[in-house]
């Protein structure tokens, strides 16, 4: 993946009296790296010089005594995506990544999901037509392969690899979209032989029926119950065997959104066997527990229905501690926005349901920077370097978008982060998204993004969004760790 422009003199005039788009001076400029002080200089989105006392630019912004860190890479969300109705997802392409570019993310990569029975290029064009011209940010696709026929196999997969949809996810969950062992150890192989990144969703899912039936016999049926439906062994259990099987494919895996100790346990185990696995969060591990599932008899609960689910104040300090220690390469949404009150929603045609029958998810695109840049860097449990890490750098690693993504280094895209630095109270309307709540009303953080650019555009001041749909562009990916070279 080339660079775009090569950086011009610091004091070269392009004939326009200017020689710099925008520059953002006096920025504490953060990497996974770094952090220093330095003026940033763009022209034509990219970043083109990094000093002192550089040229003018026709825009300017002062960002004396704020901290700047590249743009978000969200590399787990939900936009738009094809559901069996009554289901529908609340955000679409214009307005998800408008509440992304708000909350500091300037690059998603949601999922173009393949129904069983489909063409998995023709999924893929479904969700090209959903994109079309809305999004605000840039923006891939992971692969959801719900269907390894043959010919899915042995040529689709294969090809649209090489055309830079590098990642996939599979499930060993949800009947509509779960593979059995062979089915996984299929698609795993694929991944190997051609150089692409399998993720997986680990959950037992014979467990979970087994016991949601019981559960539904004795009358347990109010969304409280998600969470005894899918305790944490059912999540170990399948962190394990999904290990198991990468191990023997020899390939590389990253298991998402893992929620506690115990899933966690497995992948310290495999790591230190040498296997090659790599582990993602989210903030509903972080700043939610089961017990915001409700009471019984309390439907208010399905609002933080989402799978794993939360699960107590000791796991979270577990998630916490992954994250502190390098357990975890990546820190994502899982945004899938359902409206709570609705009938495409949490309340399925109009009626409260049974909690195997809430749609899954919870939003989270636009709070996910904030929450742990507040509690986790202001308050002193990670370094800035490690939160760049998470939120950007590894992700844009791992998928293939490094380094026009995930750093600001000359060459590199110019997406980046002011903070402001005023305590800010999380509220759904002051959010951005078309979900009728937020899991974290009222949490007070210590920051806010002051401004959010991308490419070079600012889409947020801090007080309201300035982006335009269509601003965003389509990027095909290169392999995961894949070595960057001049001709790529």
């Amino acid at each position: 993946m080339p660079f775009k422009s090569a950086p011009l003199n610091p004091h070269q005039n392009d004939g326009t009296g200017t020689a710099f788009d925008l520059v953002i001076r006096n920025a504490k400029l953060c990497t996974a790296a770094d952090v220093f002080e330095t003026d940033i200089a763009i022209k034509d989105g990219v970043v083109v010089c990094l000093g002192k006392k550089l040229a003018k630019g026709t825009r300017e912004i002062d960002a004396k005594g704020r901290t700047v860190t590249p743009g978000g890479v969200d590399a787990h969300c939900h936009l738009d995506q094809p559901l069996a109705p009554p289901a529908r997802m609340a955000d679409d392409f214009e307005t998800g990544t408008r509440s992304a570019a708000c909350g500091g993310t300037t690059t998603i990569i949601p999922f173009a999901a393949q129904e069983k029975g489909q063409s998995l290029i023709a999924a893929v064009e479904d969700y090209h037509q959903r994109a079309g011209d809305l999004s605000c940010i840039d923006y891939s696709f992971h692969l959801i392969v719900s269907d390894p026929t043959p010919e899915v196999l042995d040529r689709e997969l294969p090809e649209l690899i090489a055309k830079g949809y590098s990642s996939f996810k599979i499930y060993m969950t949800y009947d509509d979209l779960k593979l059995d062992d062979g089915q996984i150890l299929d698609v795993l192989d694929i991944a190997r032989r051609h150089g692409a990144l399998p993720m997986i969703h680990a959950e037992n899912s014979d467990c979970i029926k087994w016991l949601t039936k019981r559960l539904k016999a004795r009358g347990h049926t109010a969304p409280r119950y998600h969470a005894d439906a899918r305790p944490a062994i059912v999540e170990r259990e399948a962190a394990h065997r999904a290990i198991s099987l990468a191990e023997l494919v020899d390939v590389q895996l990253l298991i998402v959104h893992v929620s506690g100790i115990e899933a966690i346990e497995q992948i310290q185990m495999a790591k230190a066997r040498g296997v090659n696995i790599h582990a993602e969060t989210c903030p509903q591990y972080l700043f939610l527990t089961a017990a915001d599932l409700g009471l019984d008899g309390e439907y208010e609960g399905a609002q933080c229905v989402c799978s794993p689910p939360p699960r107590d104040p000791e796991n979270q300090k577990h998630v916490w501690r992954g994250l502190e220690n390098g357990l975890f390469s990546v820190f994502s949404s899982d945004h899938a926005p359902f409206k709570y009150d609705d009938a495409a929603g949490k309340k399925p045609n109009g009626c409260e349901v049974d909690f195997d029958h809430i749609p899954n998810g919870i939003p989270g695109l636009e709070t996910r920077l904030p929450l742990l840049y507040s509690e986790g860097v202001l308050t002193g449990r990670i370094p800035v370097t490690r939160f760049v890490e998470l939120t950007s750098t590894n992700p844009a690693k791992l998928y293939g978008l490094y380094p026009r993504k995930g750093t600001l280094a000359i060459g590199s895209d110019a997406d980046l982060v002011i903070w402001g630095d005023q305590p800010v109270t999380i509220t759904n309307d002051a959010l951005h998204h078309a979900v009728d709540y937020t899991p974290y009303e009222g949490r007070v953080l210590g920051a806010w993004p002051a401004y959010t650019v991308s490419r070079g555009e600012v889409v947020w001041d801090g007080k309201q969004y300035t982006g335009r749909k269509g601003h965003g562009e389509f990027i095909a990916r290169s392999r995961p760790f894949q070595e960057i070279t001049d001709d790529q």
